[in-house]
């Protein structure tokens, strides 16, 4: 394997392991600045090693042993005595007897980490914007520019956030524990929000060669399934798992074999996983028998729940999700809930009903680099014959998007406008 191929390895490798990393070392040296500075150390070390001696057969389990001997060696500084100075005595008195018990700490798998290291990210001494970005940053392994997309903000507003997060986080001594009572209930939001746009950055990844990553979706599923255990009463949890559910169960079918984007109406549905489509409606009437069928994710799993249940795209009912749509925009209004309701109603009531929803929505900011926006109107716009205005909103929605599969798809779809 030549150096550039190495690399890339590495780099896939460090999206998967970083958070497990980052949490475990978290747990060790609470402060999650000093965390993530360390886990980088231990990927800087990988890129200087591994291009000569090849990848490891367990790479995450290298790179969690070394980010371990970073941490132990950091404590052995005193730096954590230095920024703990009220039981400095102590902790010299103690420090033989505390690294061998640091050693087995780091692989400790009582506990969550990544659940701890959420409730951190989303403690209510950040807003929530900034919440929201730092456990994307530190559990989905993003970069700022793809969390700034994400956000539909700049990258230097996100890259802002970060920073002055980790800076409050440790100056307020925040523990390394899930909160309980009343404050586990008051971060629960903020918790599941972070953990829908980990899945949706794994679902339609905004950067990149690849159209998803299944690592993002799939640690997703699992923290929500833990909260799920963890608060059986909670019903939007519940509705979450069910969205994340029912949306994961069309994976195989969402790309071909060339790894290109397939649209959910030319998706083969014998591909859709049934298990996940099953767990995904037993999770929603769960949600619903607990009372919470209108929370917005209830009524999104509702509206992924309609699809799951349509044998072909014709038998979908599309009046269902167009009103669903219009309930989620009243409890959270948003231009993107504007935009996907016009996609229903051109389905149930026509190209020219929907195009007059989507043009409502062109002066939008929040949409202003949304190439979704154009990309919509372009598929409309086709419908009704409009054929060289369709070529340019696609053309458009190309040049805005920054994943490289769907730039292609988008093109392909503007050239067919011209044939």
């Amino acid at each position: 394997m030549g150096a550039t191929e190495t690399h890339r390895a590495i780099e896939a490798v460090w999206r998967i392991e970083s958070a497990r990393v980052i949490a475990g070392l978290t747990r060790i040296v609470r402060d999650v600045g000093v965390a993530e500075e360390l886990a980088q150390d231990a990927l800087v070390a990988a890129l200087e090693k591994w291009p000569a001696s090849g990848i490891p057969e367990n790479p995450g389990a290298w790179l969690m042993a070394t980010a371990k001997h970073r941490a132990i060696d950091y404590l052995r500084r005193g730096t954590l005595i230095d920024q703990k100075h009220e039981v400095l005595g102590r902790e010299m008195a103690e420090r033989e007897m505390q690294v061998p018990d640091l050693a087995a700490a780091m692989d400790d798998t009582i506990g969550d980490d990544l659940l701890r290291l959420v409730f951190i990210a989303c403690h209510p001494v950040l807003s929530t914007e900034a919440r929201v970005a730092l456990t994307l940053r530190l559990l989905g392994g993003l970069t700022t520019d793809e969390i700034a997309r994400a956000f539909l903000s700049s990258e230097a507003t996100v890259a802002q956030r970060i920073v002055r997060a980790k800076r409050t986080l440790t100056e307020a001594q925040v523990p390394f524990e899930v909160p309980r009572g009343e404050e586990f209930h008051a971060r629960l939001s903020s918790v599941l929000q972070v953990i829908y746009l980990i899945f949706n950055e794994g679902y339609s990844a905004t950067a990149g060669e690849d159209w998803m990553r299944p690592a993002l979706c799939e640690e997703a599923q699992r923290l929500g399934r833990i909260l799920a255990g963890l608060v059986p009463e909670e019903a939007e949890v519940h509705g979450l798992v069910a969205l994340m559910e029912i949306h994961a169960s069309r994976s195989k079918a969402r790309v071909n074999a060339a790894g290109e984007p397939v649209l959910l109406l030319d998706q083969d549905r014998a591909k859709w996983d049934r298990l996940l489509i099953g767990r995904g409606l037993a999770a929603l009437d769960h949600a619903v028998h607990l009372g919470g069928g209108r929370g917005p994710y209830a009524i999104q799993a509702s509206i992924a729940a309609c699809h799951a249940r349509a044998v072909t795209p014709r038998d979908t009912d599309w009046g269902r999700i167009s009103d669903l749509y219009s309930d989620l925009g009243r409890i959270e209004p948003s231009p993107v809930v504007e935009l996907n309701r016009a996609v229903a109603v051109s389905m149930a009531s026509g190209p020219a009903a929907g195009l007059a929803l989507v043009d409502a929505l062109k002066d939008e900011p929040a949409l202003k680099n949304y190439h979704l926006l154009p990309a919509v109107r372009g598929d409309l716009l086709k419908k009704l014959g409009r054929l060289d205005e369709a070529r340019t909103e696609f053309e458009r929605a190309a040049s805005i998007t920054r994943n490289a599969r769907e730039k292609n798809l988008l093109l392909d779809r503007a050239r067919a406008c011209g044939d």
